[in-house]
């Protein structure tokens, strides 16, 4: 429908933020904070023992807090291979280059060219600019990795539900609340019904800018 309206409509659309950004289409990528025991545990060089651990420590709110947490008892090819699998999703705009690098297949010039087109309104903007160097199913493979954050009052409930974790309940609180004056005031209304660790993992997602 975007390509029948024409490129100088999609420009306008975004500048005037009517694009909502959000996570990258996940095809079975698993999120470290939001995985089971039974997912976890079936991951390559995983047990048991490597799933509680990891489960204990969550949530995890950076690539490089799980990183650390890995590297204790797995080496930088088992990291590679896990990684393949489960990750922690990199703010587009946001993320070091060094964090941008552990996405399996991410050299230092993919890299240089995440980093190139920021800032990133929306992920049709990633999706266009990466392609000018890799094929479609490696975009698709890449935009797993990745989000934009997006606006907490105006946010679809589809990009609402992208957020790992929120289901109908959250979402009706997301929403219960709109509009929100400040990040203070998220924090404390959803406080209500989980801990800062929790709310800590949402708001990675989340402006109000």
């Amino acid at each position: 429908m975007l390509r029948v309206l024409g490129s100088g409509f999609v420009v306008a659309l975004l500048s005037l933020g009517m694009l909502q950004a959000q996570l990258g289409k996940q095809i079975g990528l698993l999120n470290p904070n939001t995985a089971t025991f039974t997912e976890l545990a079936k991951l390559p060089h995983f047990d048991e023992k490597k799933a509680k651990a990891l489960i204990k420590e969550r949530p995890f709110l950076a690539m490089k807090q799980l990183n650390d947490h890995l590297s204790t008892s797995l080496d930088a090819d088992q990291l590679k291979e896990i990684y393949e699998k489960l990750f922690i999703h990199l703010n587009l705009n946001s993320a070091s280059k060094e964090a941008i690098r552990l996405i399996p297949g991410v050299g230092r010039r993919m890299a240089h060219e995440f980093e190139e087109y920021r800032p990133y309104q929306s992920l049709m903007q990633f999706r266009k600019e990466i392609g000018k160097y890799v094929n479609e199913d490696e975009v698709a493979r890449l935009e797993q990795y990745v989000f934009i954050p997006i606006n907490l009052n105006r946010a679809s409930d589809n990009d609402l539900r992208s957020i790992p974790g929120v289901g109908r309940r959250m979402l009706h609180e997301f929403k219960e609340y709109r509009p929100y004056k400040n990040m203070k005031q998220f924090r404390m209304e959803i406080g209500k019904y989980v801990d800062e660790n929790e709310i800590a993992r949402f708001e990675r997602y989340l402006t109000l800018e």
